[in-house]
């Protein structure tokens, strides 16, 4: 699998995260959805990575920095065909490993804690991450969870 930075341009990488957010749409309610859309992950502080199979389009996940210490992972999602492959799980090696390279002291996320949301909560859970109280400008909400990993 070769896992790069995207510039969000491609048609594969802007239709999948159209179709992440066209999810997360059906998950959550408006308050409670903080999916990024393309304008939202070419901000300067955020580093977008695609991985690919091949030609196909895999996955894709961003890790936008807080502060000099703190990141957090954001826009996670493995296209339908690649489902259950492993990919999300090395995307988010990859994204742990650059947070370590960046010198961050802790990395965050934030998903659902809708029972469709049960297989990320897993994957992140056997990187290490614990359940936390909201971070950065989130707040309160039955439809999010909250993760942590010290580094």
């Amino acid at each position: 699998m070769d896992i790069k930075i995207d510039d969000l341009t491609g048609s594969e990488v802007t239709e999948l995260v159209s179709e992440h957010l066209k999810g997360m749409t059906l998950l959550s309610p408006p308050e409670s959805m903080h999916a990024l859309n393309l304008e939202g992950l070419r901000k300067p502080e955020i580093t977008f990575w695609s991985a690919w199979e091949q030609e196909e389009l895999a996955g894709c996940g961003a890790l936008k920095e807080l502060d000099e210490q703190h990141g957090e992972i954001k826009s996670m999602r493995t296209s339908n065909a690649h489902l259950r492959k492993g990919v999300a799980k090395r995307l988010l090696e990859h994204i742990v490993e650059e947070a370590k390279r960046r010198g961050y002291r802790r990395i965050s996320l934030e998903t659902g804690s809708m029972d469709a949301f049960e297989p990320a909560r897993r994957l992140y859970e056997s990187f290490g991450f614990r359940y936390c109280k909201p971070f950065s400008d989130y707040i309160e909400d039955p439809n999010s969870v909250f993760m942590t990993k010290e580094l």
